[in-house]
This record gives structure tokens, C-alpha cells and sequence, in this order.
């Protein structure tokens, strides 16, 4: 395996085919190619890739921005766009999917590479991050329990103490 499979979706075949190129020259492997964003949902799905390179305005019911969405909350998958429209209502749309990147076409194998790889770096220290996150709330949890259990231990210590002293003081 290469530095990362990549998913490309691009409904134009002659990009498409320009970049899967340039991706396996720099080392990536790549996944068969979606035209759509139905098709980009069952790939990521099939294919499980590192990452999604994601062009916007596609053919059919969902668009980039939607497949996007689908795929970063259904399979945990970071999504770099890869688009010719860089307006301000497309990039607001487009930010609510917290996307990994936004390359805008057209562009260099610099642009590319150099995405591909901060998103790559910056999804993996995500992780890392909730990672870490969920461990500190699982020990906080345990903590809260060993604490109830410890407070239960005291005040049940302090009960047998008074019934010892009232047994002693019976005897005595």
C-alpha cells in the first residue's frame, strides 16, 4: 500500500483520469472513480479510502457538498474539495461539512499533493485527539464510580463503628 487510497469524485473523465495519474505518481494508491455523489457514497462505502477528493457541481440527486456530508458523518471519512467554484455561497455550504480542504480548479500537482497530505496529517491527529478524548471521559467515569463506592465504604464503616460502640458499651 501506497501513502493513502484515495477516492475521486469527478463526473468529467478526462480530469478525473489527469488526477488518479498524478495521485499514483505521487504514490497514492486509488480507488475506481465516482462520477456522482450516489456513487461517491457507495464507493466510500465499499472501498473504506483514506480520503475523498470531491468536486461539488456533479449530475444526479446529491451533489458533492451532500455526498460530503453523507460520507465524513456515516463513515468517518475526510473530504477535500476539488471544485471550479469558489463563490462565497458554495464555500458556505461547503464549510458546514467541515471539510479537510478546498482546492480550487484549476490547479497544480503542488496543490494537490500538499492538500492531500496536510488533511491526511490533520484527520490522523483528529483522531488521535477524539481518541484521547473518549479515553479521559471513560477514567473520569471510572474515577466518579470509585469515588461513590469510596464515600459508600465510609459512611458503611462509620455505621459498623456505632454499632460496635454500642455493643461495647453494653458489655462494659
Amino acid at each position: 500500500m501506497g501513502r493513502g487510497l484515495i477516492l475521486i469524485v469527478e463526473d468529467e473523465a478526462i480530469i478525473a483520469i489527469d488526477i488518479k495519474k498524478s495521485l499514483l505518481e505521487m504514490g497514492y494508491d486509488v480507488t475506481p472513480v465516482a462520477g456522482g455523489g450516489e456513487e461517491a457514497i457507495h464507493k466510500a462505502e465499499e472501498y473504506k479510502p483514506d480520503l475523498v477528493l470531491m468536486d461539488i457541481v456533479m449530475p444526479g440527486k446529491i451533489d458533492g457538498i451532500e455526498a460530503a456530508r453523507q460520507i465524513q458523518s456515516r463513515f468517518d471519512i475526510p473530504v477535500v474539495f476539488l471544485t471550479a467554484y469558489a463563490d462565497k455561497e458554495t464555500i458556505d455550504r461547503a464549510k458546514l461539512t467541515e471539510p479537510f480542504g478546498y482546492i480550487a480548479k484549476p490547479f497544480t500537482d503542488k496543490d494537490l499533493y500538499s492538500n492531500i497530505e496536510i488533511a491526511l496529517y490533520k484527520y490522523k491527529m483528529e483522531k488521535k485527539l477524539r481518541n484521547n478524548l473518549d479515553i479521559e471521559h471513560r477514567l473520569n467515569k471510572q474515577l466518579l464510580q470509585r469515588e461513590v463506592r469510596i464515600k459508600e465504604l465510609k459512611d458503611e464503616n462509620e455505621q459498623l463503628k456505632l454499632k460496635l460502640q454500642k455493643v461495647e458499651g453494653k458489655k462494659g
